[in-house]
C-alpha cells in the first residue's frame, strides 16, 4: 500500500490548451523509463544533476525557449516544480548534463532559473515521499513566441506557467518516473 492514498493527478498538458509538438531527447533520460540516480535528489540517494536535453523541430516563429520539470503526483494539490529555466534564445537546441546547476555555466547569456518549489534557483531532482506511488516527472521544452517572457527570477513557477499559457507555440515533452 502506498504511503498516501489518493487518486492520480492529470498530466499537466491534458488540462492546458493543446499545442503542436516537436522533439526532445536526452542522453541521460529515456522517455517512459525510470529516472536514473544522477537526476534524483541527493535526499533520495541521487546526485541532483539536471539531465542533458536536445530538441529539434520547433516552429520557425520561435523566439525563445523555456525548460521545465514538473511532478504532477506530488501530494500538494498543485504538483511540484523541480526546474524552471527561462529565456533560452531561439537558437538554443541543447542543454548539457548539469546545466541546471544554478551557477548559469553552460547556459546562453540571458537565460536564468526561477525558484523551484524547494525555493532554489537550480534543478532539484526527484524526491517523492518514501513508499509513495511512482511519481511522473514531466520535462518540457516550451517554444515561445517572444524573445523574453518579461518576468524575473523572483516570480513563482505558477507565474511562468501563466505566461506560457499565452506565449507557447509548441511543446516537446519527455516523461520519466521515480519511486523512493
Amino acid at each position: 500500500m502506498a504511503l498516501l492514498d489518493r487518486g492520480t493527478a492529470p498530466d499537466p498538458y491534458d488540462v492546458l490548451p493543446v499545442r503542436p509538438t516537436f522533439t526532445v531527447t536526452s542522453s541521460d533520460l529515456v522517455d517512459g523509463a525510470a529516472m536514473p540516480t544522477a537526476q534524483v535528489h541527493d535526499s533520495a540517494g541521487g546526485q541532483n544533476i539536471s539531465p542533458q536535453l536536445t530538441w529539434s523541430g520547433a516552429p520557425e516563429q520561435t523566439e525563445s525557449f523555456v525548460v521545465t520539470c514538473y511532478d504532477p503526483d506530488a501530494p500538494t494539490g498543485s504538483g511540484f516544480w523541480h526546474w524552471v529555466l527561462v529565456d533560452l534564445p531561439a537558437g538554443t537546441g541543447e542543454l548539457p548534463t548539469g546545466a541546471g546547476s544554478g551557477d548559469l555555466s553552460g547556459l546562453p547569456a540571458g537565460a536564468y532559473h526561477v525558484r523551484s518549489d524547494l525555493g532554489t534557483k537550480h534543478y532539484e531532482g526527484a524526491a517523492p515521499p518514501q513508499g509513495d506511488v511512482p511519481h511522473r516527472y514531466v520535462f518540457t521544452v516550451h517554444a515561445v513566441d517572444v524573445p523574453k517572457l518579461e518576468i524575473n527570477d523572483e516570480v513563482t513557477p505558477a507565474v511562468v506557467g501563466f505566461n506560457l499559457a499565452f506565449h507557447t507555440l509548441a511543446r516537446a515533452v519527455l516523461r520519466v518516473t521515480f519511486q523512493h
